[in-house]
């Protein structure tokens, strides 16, 4: 009786395991399939930050102690406006100092001038003087001395308007010269003085009255509000449809419940080598007014929209690669594996199929248990 019963638990399992295999293995597999879609917009996501393109740490050129401050955090300025000063009192006693050296080197001009006329006149009449005394001596009534007298006194007058006429160029090179020495003190007073290089808004006041700074130190940092930009960051494998133009929606980390219209104006033309990720600038066109430089943006740009396309999710594909995968395809009612070429991936998780599905084939969107080559297979129905 104990091996009857042994016997007849074997014979149950045996059937119940046949009975299990014919449903697994025979009986129609249910599955879903992929639909071609009439229009699908692809989309690739960038984290970033808010930027400027024009962000300028401004100080003096010169070093000094700061005498005057006239903007602070949040101020407004416009080009040419005069944020702060150095004391000047030295410089200006310098441009005094200039400006008497200029007046000195015009007089000293005027008298070169004055003594070159001098001197022309003067070599003027000598000349005419030995021209005549030539002419008497061949006639013989001069000595030959006095004509020898009067070339000498000639060849003087002419070497003394030859001297004269380079003190003339002297004193006006040295006019030249105090010119140029006012303008340099004038030009080192004017750094005394330290003006908005464009219309601004100040980010940030870096000294206060009476520090004594050095020359290039930073005294505000500024930024052109109409520069402002997000700078984003997106993965290289999903950057190759980037074109500046592409629309694309921007959402600030401090406004998560609002989405702000953009376009991309700039794709940087070096990547981030460590990350592997494409920098994208991306202008904001209704963004607040407001903005925080370094607050953390989400940006989805919207790359191309298509019609006709086959999508797949990725978690349907087996052996996934960058550009191929294999799927599971119903072919005359039965499974059946095949190696696709996958295109555009898209933010819903799903990818595109570009070729390698037979004329007829669905491609099957879920895998499952039950899943085998040459399984007959019922399609309950396409999703998108």
């Amino acid at each position: 009786m104990r091996w009857r019963r042994i016997l007849a638990s074997l014979l149950l399992l045996a059937a119940v395991g046949g009975a299990g295999f014919f449903y697994l293995a025979v009986r129609p597999v249910a599955v879903r399939v992929a639909a071609p879609e009439q229009e699908v917009t692809f989309e690739v996501f960038g984290l970033g930050t808010v930027e400027a393109r024009i962000v300028s740490r401004v100080g003096f050129p010169i070093g000094g102690i700061l005498t005057a401050l006239s903007a602070d955090h949040g101020d407004r300025v416009a080009a040419g406006a005069v944020l702060a000063r150095l004391d000047d009192a030295e410089q200006k006693a310098q441009l005094a100092k200039s400006e008497a050296a200029l007046a000195s080197a015009e007089a000293g001009l005027h008298k070169a001038d004055a003594l070159v006329a001098k001197a022309e006149t003067v070599a003027g009449q000598q000349q005419e003087i030995n021209r005549r005394r030539q002419v008497l001596v061949q006639r013989g009534t001069v000595s030959v001395e006095a004509a020898e007298q009067a070339q000498m006194e000639s060849d003087v007058a002419a070497a003394d308007r030859a001297i004269a006429l380079r003190d003339a160029e002297v004193a006006r090179a040295g006019v030249t010269n105090a010119r140029a020495q006012l303008r340099f003190d004038a030009v080192k007073l004017d750094h005394h003085a330290l003006a908005a290089p464009f219309d601004a808004l100040v980010v940030e006041r870096h000294k206060e009255l009476g520090a004594v700074i050095g020359p290039g130190e930073a005294v505000f940092t500024l930024v052109d509000p109409d520069t402002v930009w997000v700078l984003a960051y997106v993965d290289e494998s999903r950057a190759g449809d980037l074109r500046p133009g592409q629309p694309a929606r921007v959402r600030l980390r401090s406004l998560p419940d609002r989405l702000f219209a953009a376009e991309i104006v700039r794709i940087g033309i070096e990547s981030d080598r460590l990350n592997e990720e494409r920098r994208v600038f991306v202008k904001c066109r209704d963004c607040p007014t407001e903005f925080h430089l370094g607050e953390q943006a989400e940006i989805v740009i919207r790359t191309a929209t298509a019609a006709g396309v086959l999508m797949i999710p990725e978690t349907a594909i087996e052996r996934p690669g960058e550009r191929e995968g294999t799927v599971w395809t119903v072919e005359g009612g039965r499974l059946a594996l095949r190696r696709v070429v996958l295109g555009r991936r898209n933010l819903d998780g799903r990818v595109e199929i570009l070729a390698g599905v037979p004329d007829g084939a669905r491609v099957v969107t879920e895998r499952g248990v039950g899943l085998r080559e040459g399984r007959r297979a019922r399609v309950e129905g396409a999703s998108p």
